[in-house]
């Protein structure tokens, strides 16, 4: 480049620090709110070195890819940590209810045209723990799954009907229709009015036609007691004769649970 064409630029003194300033260490003071984690196998790398055989994907990034996969289905904080391994049955109604989940999770694949589970009984039993269970399972196995509480989803569904949000019906009930693995979690719980059963006819019946595989579990028997709606009640005669084609319904009895919460952390304390 000529003299005559180049771009000059103006230069300017550094001024040097004083001597009578005395140098500061700008991180002498700080103070990291926690301690930092590192992984010892792979000290944040990612991956683990095995001798004799080269480096492979260390296990806290299959965690933490793991937990992703987890966040992404909608999997609720409480119920990451639920799975076949620590629901303990405590009768028999239980353990079926855990043969039967393993056996869907073990049997599902991309052709799969089988039933879906209906998990019934009452509260504490297990049914979200199973369900999750299974979701998991699949999602480990790379299935497009889904968690969705039917209350939550309902209320998504009319916030979208606000001019002011900045969603639709329909972006919020594509995800649903597009996992290959739904779990409808507390079907039955809203107030049955019209809306909420058609609704709820749209986008079980949507899966339906589709042959996806859906998991529900719902509060509400089939079987009429003295002051509890039966399951039919709640949701109508036509989407109960839905659901018995696409679901083996699966009837958990036992003690609530979380009535019990307070003494058996007492004893994994001790």
């Amino acid at each position: 480049m000529s003299q005559e064409t180049a771009k000059i630029h103006s230069l300017y003194a550094v001024p040097q620090p004083s001597p009578d300033v005395p140098e500061q260490d700008f991180f002498a003071d700080f103070e990291p709110d926690e301690e930092i984690e590192v992984c010892q196998k792979c000290y944040g790398a990612g991956m683990e070195v095995v001798p004799g055989k080269g480096a492979r994907l260390c296990e806290c990034r299959k965690q933490k890819t793991q937990i992703n996969q987890f966040d992404k289905a909608r999997i609720p904080k409480r119920y990451t940590k639920c799975d076949f391994e620590n629901y303990i049955p405590q009768n028999e109604s239980q353990r079926n209810a855990v043969w039967l989940t393993r056996k869907l999770a073990s049997a599902y694949h991309p052709d799969y045209d089988g039933q879906g589970i209906l998990l019934m009984g009452n509260c504490g039993v297990g049914k979200t723990h199973l369900s999750v269970a299974v979701l998991k399972e699949l999602t480990k196995r790379g299935f497009n799954c889904v968690f969705y509480e039917s209350g939550s989803l309902l209320k998504e569904i009319q916030n979208s009907y606000n001019t002011q949000t900045q969603t639709s019906e329909f972006s919020v009930l594509a995800p649903i229709f597009d996992a290959e693995v739904l779990v409808l979690d507390e079907l039955a719980a809203s107030k049955p009015t019209e809306w909420v059963r058609d609704t709820m006819t749209n986008i079980i019946n949507t899966r339906y036609n589709d042959k996806k595989l859906t998991i529900f579990t719902t509060n509400y028997l089939d079987r009429r007691t003295d002051k509890e709606e039966t399951l039919q009640d709640r949701i109508g005669v036509r989407l109960r004769s839905r659901l018995y084609e696409m679901c083996k319904t699966v009837l958990i009895d036992g003690e609530d649970y979380r009535r019990n919460f307070e003494q058996i952390n007492r004893n994994q304390k001790r």
